[in-house]
Order: structure tokens, then sequence, then C-alpha cells
């Protein structure tokens, strides 16, 4: 099944998301809604996660089991093998687009190197200001460029 087969059922974040929890791992159908509230702060309709899960089952992405929870039967749902891959391509498209997006945002360190989204340390160096990740990066770069 390709990414493309499946772009109709991820329309928004909700259903994305509940895919980054299912990826997390196995849970029953209130552990997700619970999950979705506590992580983005907003209630998520079970009438939009059963049948989202629903439809991935029948896709043949996700599969469930019935366990015993505390004193309740559940229905556990987790990402089939086929699930698990269509979800890493769709995060690594996820990741390119949010990529793409704040690339170029970023500045890059003057000492190490590592890309810095905000803020970072800034300090005046022969004349020019430069930008650092943080102030020991900018004493090691004052270090290392002195004993040249």
């Amino acid at each position: 099944m390709s990414s493309g087969d499946l772009e109709p059922i991820i329309l928004d974040f909700s259903r994305f998301y509940i895919l980054i929890i299912l990826y997390e791992g196995p849970c029953h159908g209130y552990s997700i809604l619970s999950k979705f509230k506590r992580r983005v702060g907003k209630d998520i309709s079970p009438s939009l996660v059963y049948p989202f899960l629903k439809q991935l089952e029948e896709k043949g992405l996700v599969k469930h089991s019935i366990r015993i929870v505390g004193n309740k039967r559940k229905k556990i749902f987790e990402l089939t093998d086929e699930g698990r891959e269509f979800c890493k391509r769709l995060f690594r498209r996820f990741s390119a687009l949010v990529s793409a997006t704040i690339e170029p945002n970023l500045t890059v360190c003057a000492n190490c190197g590592c890309k810095i989204y905000e803020g970072g340390y800034r300090e005046v160096i022969n004349g020019k200001e430069m930008v650092f990740c943080c102030i020991h990066c900018a004493e090691s770069y004052k270090r290392e460029t002195e004993g040249i």
C-alpha cells in the first residue's frame, strides 16, 4: 500500500497525531483520547478516533487485541508492520516539510556548527558580530582563535 492511497485518511493534524501515539506503542481508545488532550491541550472527539482506528484496521495498518486493563476488558490497538512502515514514510515526508519551513530561520553556531532556531548567544569578536549556541562555545571559539 502506498502513502498516496492513504492520503485522504490523513486529512488533519488530529489523525496525524493519533498515528504518532500509536507509533509510540499499543494503547486503547481512551488512552489515545487522554494522551491527545494532555499533549495538545485540546479534546479530541471519540467520533473521530474510533472510526479512524477502524479505517486503519480495515487497511491493515492497525490490529487490535482484547486485554484486561484494571478490571475492564479493553480493545488495545497497535500498528502492524505495514502500519509502522507507513508511519515512517509519512513522518519522513512531514519532517522534510518542517525542515523546509524551519531551515531558512536557522543560524549556525560559529564554534560547534549546531543549528540554532531561536536565540543563541551573540558576541562581537574582532569587530564582527558572531552567533554561538551558548556562552561556552563563544569562550571556546575565542580560545581556539587566539591560539592560531
